[in-house]
């Protein structure tokens, strides 16, 4: 029997008019959609569904990808077997904890406003950016990057595909210096900042604050996290993960290497955009990927995984 875990993707996989379709055919998804919408007192149907600039902009963003991630779930959790593990990228390892049980709906919402928040404004436009850095190892973009200040890896998403991160000027130089030691590929990312790197330590920081005073609950399964890439079983770790994770590295590969090392063979992408599949295709192509991030790919997983 397959042993399966939920996934979700982090900013960068939104897109207008994602779950529309859920909010129009799901009662569930509606009501998720309609309590983030009371929440935050903002129209996240407007946000969501139809083409607009904040869509793009973090503070908008974050709290725009985890109501439409949350909605899809909600609709599909009882329609196909329960997860044995959850995880998510950066932003998406809140929708893994809310899954687990470890956190309200109601919490994750308005805890992401503010972290949208806090990272948007933690570092003036132009003083960090980020960097993916194709066809290359971590080992030999830490070997190259080490001797310079300012600049770390952010993600560890899969092979050939890692992203460098910190201050504007670090990152142009550690480029460079990339591409001297034979790296044919490196594109400057379009971002508001740059993400987990130091330079969101004071994000981190009042993120802390926040986390204090959200009530968390016993995990009913465990969730992987980005900071260490091992499975979380006690909730007690949650808070400060989470303060951690906006400038630690997000080891992406790892934590799906680790999940496939505790049988799951399953993996479910749940949210716009098919980023965690292709990154599977790199990391391991012996388990299995779905995508769902519409009604019609809801019904063909259905279909594959539903229950009896």
């Amino acid at each position: 029997m397959s042993k399966i875990a939920f996934v979700y993707p982090g900013q960068g996989a939104q897109a207008a008019g994602m779950g529309a379709d859920f909010y129009e055919n799901s009662m569930a998804a509606k009501e998720v959609f309609d309590l983030a919408s009371d929440l935050l007192h903002m129209d996240m149907k407007e946000l969501c569904f139809e083409k607009n600039d904040r869509l793009d902009q973090t503070e908008y963003t974050q709290v725009a990808l985890v109501t439409t991630c949350m909605a899809i779930t909600k609709e599909m959790e009882d329609k196909i077997p329960s997860p044995a593990m959850t995880a998510g990228l950066s932003l998406g390892e809140y929708c893994a904890i809310v899954t687990a049980g470890g956190m309200r709906l109601e919490d994750a919402i308005k805890t992401v406003r503010t972290r949208g928040i806090l990272m948007q404004n933690a570092v003036p436009n132009g003083k960090g950016s980020m960097a993916a850095v194709l066809e290359a190892t971590g080992e030999e973009i830490e070997r190259v990057i080490e001797p310079i200040n300012g600049v770390k890896i952010a993600n560890y998403n899969c092979p050939g595909q890692i992203v460098i991160t910190g201050m504007s000027a670090s990152v142009i130089e550690a480029s460079q210096l990339l591409k001297e030691a034979g790296v044919k590929r490196i594109v400057p990312l379009n971002v508001s900042g740059p993400f987990h790197s130091p330079m969101m330590d004071p994000a981190g920081e009042e993120l802390a604050k926040v986390l204090k005073d959200v009530e968390l609950m016993p995990l009913k399964i465990p969730y992987v996290t980005n900071v260490t890439a091992e499975p979380v079983f006690d909730i007690g770790q949650t808070k400060e993960l989470l303060a951690r994770q906006v400038s630690a590295s997000v080891r992406w590969q790892q934590s799906m290497e680790r999940m496939i090392t505790e049988g799951i063979d399953t993996f479910v992408e749940i949210g716009p955009g098919r980023t965690l599949s292709n990154f599977m295709r790199k990391i391991n192509r012996n388990v299995k990927m779905y995508q769902v991030g519409s009604v019609d790919e809801m019904n063909r997983v259905i279909e594959s995984l539903g229950k009896n």
